[in-house]
């Protein structure tokens, strides 16, 4: 992904609200399930990592898209964001918005 567009998906992550959490016990599964169903949903998702996390939000960022095959946009502050193109019919993909 270039840096335009990531420009352009950061942009539109600032807009948004935070849909997850995470918390002291990192990323578990259960996190991991929930934030690839929220991509499926939304493509672009925001989660905030609390500071009783014992990982850094950019360690939590790049964690997340391995996990799920998404795409590391940002971490600033305690905010990450994460993007993957949906294949669910009827969706308008964030990128054909712009």
């Amino acid at each position: 992904m270039d840096s335009k567009t990531r420009a352009i998906l950061r942009g539109k992550a600032s807009k948004i609200d935070s849909v997850f959490q995470i918390g002291k016990d990192g990323v578990t599964e259960t996190v991991i399930d929930a934030v690839s169903k929220a991509l499926l949903a939304r493509e672009l998702v925001k989660i905030t990592v609390l500071k009783t996390c014992e990982k850094t939000p950019k360690e939590v960022l790049f964690e997340l898209a391995d996990s799920t095959g998404a795409e590391a946009i940002c971490a600033i502050g305690q905010k990450v964001v994460l993007y993957r193109v949906s294949n669910k019919k009827g969706i308008k993909h964030v990128l054909e918005i712009c």
